[in-house]
Formats: structure tokens, C-alpha cells, sequence
């Protein structure tokens, strides 16, 4: 715990520069975010004034331009650089080594940006993390062994420029959302490590009422934070977790309804997370790893089944459901298993379904129906990302953000959404979710997609069997000619080792652990594409594009399956009547030997699976090479009806 200043009194908030004891440390809060920032190469970089972001390299010196420096084409560069990040590394680093240029390169570089960086000139939210990471940083030097202390004088100048620096964000935090989060967040810390700076606790109160009422808004009922990207959802989550965390250390009380609404939005986390132990990049996110927060949360909260996740099976209890649906914020989740049987937990099959509106703010891409897919421990078929945020030719966030960059079907090379900079300026592109059907070895995903840009009305189902592979249905229907683009956009480890062999009952594309058997036949070729895995990275990857021209409606058929290079593709054949489709799938079950029979309808009626003719809405059945049943599963309702996701901007 810190030393607390004699002279310290409430005032402080209102903007006087307070008096300060030269021995204050800020006592030790919980640093959500300190595992992230243990590089010894960071911090060396810092040390020499030079520093990585957005995977761009800048030498600016241990007195740099705070005003000016950073890429005149990206903002986002010089922003999260004034964020002060990297002096976790130097903390870090001073902490392994002992060696005082770590802390003199800290000091100089805090010191120059408090000479010459104005109080509340830069964004809000940029100033909350500052304030965060001056606070993480300097506890984490003071908590060292070996801590020298701070040079004279400039214990003074960082809780006097902390002071103004919270007494300015507090008068003008962000109305709502993300960013309103993190400053309440980076006031939540400063009270509780320097409660000089607080000495009525005001500020303290006043920021867990705010954390709730942000909580409660920012993360739906169904625990998809309202933006529906997967990395904000996890950056509020951190934040979230981070202040339950402290709360517990300090002795605090949270409003009712805090770990409520907090263990929903972990069970959100739970779910995206693939099996190999990386989130889906969807909708403005970034590739990665928050299973520390599943481990933090299983803790906390008491979730056995969140921890199993965290550990990939090391300890906890597996999660009871595999099949997961959170119909507010759009997404759906298909899973074979937690590693509880012969399959290994990374190695298990996925499948999310983005069915939902654009997220709120800007972060939404045209992704109506985009699906992302992972067996084996890896990615197969990927959401790209968002590579950048910067509007300048040749203008990548475009390209990123549009429909053609995600897995599902362009009508005419047109977006579901109309792009525009920023938040949509009109009618926006509307997803409902038609429902889910269940049975053994069965799981069936329906949604639909509509667009102010076009007439057409796209309806995929997606057809999970035996918990081997899937079956993808892509219903086309308009009142006049269009170009439909069926797009899979494959990971980067594919490039150069991808094929496709147009033949004449089916499309068969063919990569390191993947096959994809598209039916009918159409014109078909690889195309260049990329994956962001990270803000400011991309790497090239092939993307398949199925192409049908000059067709009102359409109906395309993929068969995908999880598959060695070396192995047999399964044969794939639909037999569709206007009441009933169903699809044979010759190659199936162990060893290739098994033919299986998929059917499904729009409501309840007759179904004739091969050797079975059944009643039901949706059905399967397994036959081996002698034409015995070996199993069956059938469905005999949807869940769920027709839930309305989208809307009007």
C-alpha cells in the first residue's frame, strides 16, 4: 500500500494543484492488461526513442514532438503511441533487470509529455488509458525490487499532471459506449491507487455507478456488447472484469445486477472463442487470445465450465451446451465438443453465423450472413479483419469493411450496406434470424439477409452433420438478372497451396485440410485476398469466388468438410423439389465408407432420406456400404420463429 500524503484534502477534484508528499507511491491496483506487456523488445525500443505501432517502426526520440509526430495517413498510430502502453515493457524490463535506464527512460519520456502537451488537448478516451498506464506503469516500477524511487521532483509533477488530467476527464467523458467505459475505468484507478486524489471519495462512488450503468447498456441481455465486434466486446470485457477484480481487492461493493449482466457477457466470450483458443475477427476486431479473461472469470465468478475453456481441458468443468445462440447480438455458434471425448479441445469443429444488425457506432461491416470456420487447431475459412481505420487511397478500410471481403454472397459487386465513412448515412442492410432446428447429429442455422441496394432476398442455412462437417445452402431470389459471387475468404497458411477443379456435376476446391464441393457447377477461380491479423498487418490469402450471371435465383449448395490432402473428397448430390430439398453425400463417417442423407422444409411434411422416408422438418440419415441404417436424427419444429435483427439507421 502507498504512502499517503499529510497534505493531501479534498479539493484536489476541483482542479488545484495539490500540495504533494515526495513519498507517495500509489497503492498496487490489479493490472488487467499487464501480461500483454512484458517485452524485453519494447522496452529497449522505448529506451532508444523508438517506438512499434500498428506495425509501423518511428524514431522519435526521448523527447519527441507529442503534437506532431505519428502518420499524417492514420491517426490511430499517434494515438495509441500517446497512450504510454509501452512503459508497462520498460516497468517490466526494470523489474527483470534492475537497470535504472529502464526508469530514467520512463521518467524522461512522462516529463517531456508534461511540458508540453496541454491538459485535455488530446482525445478523451486517449487520455483515460494515459492516465491508466502512467498509474500501471509507475506502481509496477515502485512494487520492483530495488526501486530507487522516483527522481526528485517528479513524484510532484506526475500526481500534480494526474490530477489535471482527471479533473479534465471527468468534465468531459464520452456520452455512451467504449470509450466512455475506459475514462470511467482510468478514474476508477486513479481513486483507488492515489486516493489523494480523491479524498471524499466522491470520485470513487461516482465512477462504480457509472461502470454499472455502462455495463448495463454497452453489453445486451445476451451478452454481446452493442457494437457486435469481437474484439470491443473483449477490450469492455477486460475493463469489466478489471474493475469486479479490484472491487474484491478493495473491499468494494458493487450495485446488484453487476455480476449478472458481467457473467453473460463472459458467456459470449466463452462461446467465440474458437477452439485453438483465438477469437473470430469480426466486425472491426483483430485476431487473438482472451482466454486469461475466461480464467480471471471462471475465478471471480465461480464458472468451472469458463475455466475449462481458459485451459483448453486443464481444470474446471466442460460447458454443457455446444450449440450456442445470442439472437440480440446476431451471432450463432456451431461446436462438436469441449475435448471431453477422442478429439481434443483446439482440434474440435466451429462455426459462427453473423446474423445481426450493424453494431452501433461504426465499427459494423456489411457481413450479413458471414461465416467463420475452424477444425484440426486452425483457422479454415476467415473473417479478414479490419486492417486500418484510415480513409487514404487506396482506401483498405473499404475494402475491409465491404461485403466481397466476407463469406457469404455479393449481389451485383455491391455491399449490403452503402459504404460511407464513419456511421451509415441511410437505410442499412436488415438480418433476421429465421430460426434453429436440433437433432441427434443434426444443428441447423437459418438466416435471412436483405439489402436497400438491391431487390434480392438471400436465405442460408447452415447444416451442421454428425458434428463432421457442413452443408451450406445459399438461396437466391430476385425479380431480374443479377451476378451472384459466392466468396469463401481461406487462411493465409492456403496461399499457393489452394486449387479448384471446375468438373461437370460440381466445383471442387481443394487446400492443406479443407475441401469444398459446391454444386451446381459454376464459374470459378482464386482470387488475391487478404487477412489482418492484427491493426495495420495484412497477409495475402486465396479467396473463392463462385460466380453466377445473368439469373434471377439462385440456389448454391457447399458441401465443407474438415479433410487431409491426401483424402478422398466426398461426392455431394441434391435432390430438390419445390417442397423439399435434400442432399446425398457419398464418402462420409469413418474411413470414407458411409453415405449420408440430409433433407430439410419449411414446415413439417414428408421426407425421403434414401433407405427412410420420414415426417419432419429437417432429418439425416447414415447409411454403411451395405445400405444398413447405422444412425438417424430428426427434427420435428424449428426453436424459433422469425426474429427481426436489423433495422433502419
Amino acid at each position: 500500500m502507498g504512502t499517503r500524503s499529510a497534505s493531501a484534502r479534498p479539493g484536489v477534484a476541483d482542479g488545484e494543484r495539490p500540495r504533494v508528499d515526495e513519498r507517495v507511491r500509489p497503492r498496487s491496483v490489479f493490472c488487467v492488461i499487464a501480461d500483454d506487456h512484458r517485452d524485453r523488445a519494447v522496452a529497449e525500443a522505448a529506451c532508444a526513442g523508438r517506438f512499434v505501432h500498428n506495425g509501423v517502426s518511428l524514431e522519435l526520440g526521448l523527447e519527441p514532438d507529442w503534437r506532431s509526430a505519428g502518420l499524417a495517413e492514420d491517426k490511430e498510430w499517434a494515438i495509441e503511441w500517446a497512450k504510454f502502453y509501452w512503459g508497462l515493457d520498460l516497468a517490466h524490463a526494470f523489474r527483470e533487470t534492475a537497470e535504472r535506464r529502464f526508469l530514467s527512460a520512463w521518467e524522461r519520456l512522462v516529463r517531456s509529455w508534461i511540458h508540453t502537451v496541454a491538459v485535455g488537448s488530446d482525445a478523451s478516451h486517449a487520455a483515460g488509458r494515459r492516465i491508466q498506464n502512467w498509474i500501471y506503469a509507475w506502481d509496477a516500477f515502485a512494487s520492483a525490487p530495488g526501486f530507487p524511487g522516483l527522481t526528485p521532483g517528479m513524484t510532484t509533477a506526475v500526481v500534480r499532471s494526474l490530477a489535471a488530467q482527471v479533473h479534465d476527464l471527468r468534465g468531459r467523458l464520452t456520452p455512451e459506449r467504449n470509450h466512455r467505459t475506459v475514462e470511467l475505468y482510468a478514474l476508477f484507478i486513479a481513486a483507488l491507487a492515489l486516493p489523494e486524489l480523491d479524498g471524499d471519495r466522491a470520485l470513487l462512488d461516482f465512477t462504480i455507478r457509472g461502470l454499472h450503468e455502462n455495463l448495463l447498456t454497452d453489453m445486451l441481455p445476451d451478452g454481446v456488447h452493442r457494437e457486435r465486434s469481437t474484439h470491443y466486446h473483449m477490450i469492455a470485457l477486460r475493463t469489466f472484469l478489471g474493475a469486479r477484480e479490484n472491487a474484491r481487492r478493495f473491499g468494494l461493493v458493487l450495485p446488484a445486477g453487476y455480476d449478472e449482466r458481467l457473467t453473460r457477457a463472459c458467456e459470449f466470450a466463452l462461446h467465440c472463442h474458437r477452439p485453438d483458443g483465438d477469437i473470430p475477427a469480426l466486425s472491426d476486431a483483430d485476431r487473438g487470445s482472451y482466454l486469461d479473461l475466461l480464467a480471471l472469470a471462471g475465478d471471480l465468478l465461480v464458472r468451472p465450465d469458463f475455466s475449462w475453456a481458459a485451459t483448453l481441458g486443464g481444470r474446471g468443468r466442460p460447458p454443457a451446451d455446444r450449440h450456442a445462440s445470442f439472437p440480440l447480438g446476431g451471432y450463432f455458434v456451431q461446436r462438436s465438443g469441449w475435448g471431453t471425448g477422442s478429439t481434443p479441445l483446439r482440434e474440435e469443429r466451429f462455426l459462427v453465423l453473423d446474423c445481426g444488425p450493424l453494431g452501433d457506432g461504426s465499427h459494423g461491416h456489411s457481413d450479413l450472413l458471414s461465416v467463420e470456420i475452424a477444425a484440426d487447431g486452425r483457422p479454415l475459412v476467415l473473417d479478414p479483419g479490419r486492417y486500418t481505420y484510415s480513409e487514404a487511397d487506396p482506401n483498405w478500410r473499404r475494402w475491409f469493411k465491404g461485403t466481397a471481403a466476407h463469406n457469404t454472397v455479393t449481389v451485383d459487386g455491391l455491399d449490403q450496406t452503402p459504404y460511407s465513412p464513419g456511421k451509415p448515412r441511410g437505410p442499412v442492410a436488415r438480418g433476421v434470424f429465421v430460426g434453429r432446428c436440433q437433432a441427434p447429429g443434426l444443428d441447423i442455422l437459418v438466416g435471412e439477409a436483405t439489402s436497400p441496394c438491391y431487390e434480392v432476398v438471400h436465405v442460408r442455412r447452415v447444416v451442421f452433420v454428425a458434428d463432421e462437417y457442413w452443408i451450406i445452402e445459399d438461396r437466391l431470389h430476385g425479380e431480374r438478372s443479377h451476378r451472384y459471387d459466392l466468396r469463401f475468404h481461406l487462411a493465409p497458411e492456403f496461399w499457393g497451396q489452394t486449387a479448384v477443379d471446375v468438373g461437370q456435376d460440381s466445383t471442387t476446391v481443394r487446400a492443406p485440410g479443407l475441401a469444398l464441393v459446391v454444386v451446381p457447377p459454376v464459374r470459378s477461380h482464386l482470387e488475391e485476398g487478404w487477412v489482418a491479423p492484427s491493426y495495420g498487418v495484412k497477409v495475402p490469402a486465396p479467396v473463392i469466388s463462385l460466380v453466377a450471371e445473368g439469373q434471377a435465383e439462385m440456389t448454391f449448395l457447399t458441401l465443407l468438410v474438415p479433410l487431409a490432402l491426401t483424402a478422398p473428397v466426398p461426392a455431394l448430390h441434391a435432390h430438390a423439389t419445390d417442397a423439399a430439398t435434400v442432399v446425398e453425400v457419398r464418402g462420409t463417417g469413418p474411413g470414407g465408407r458411409m453415405r449420408d442423407w440430409i433433407g430439410w422444409r419449411e414446415s413439417t411434411g414428408p421426407l425421403d432420406l434414401g433407405p427412410l422416408r420420414l415426417r419432419a422438418v429437417a432429418g439425416w440419415v447414415r447409411q454403411a456400404e451395405s445400405g444398413a441404417v447405422v444412425t438417424s436424427g430428426v427434427a420435428g419444429s424449428p426453436e424459433a420463429g422469425r426474429t427481426p435483427l436489423g433495422g433502419v439507421a
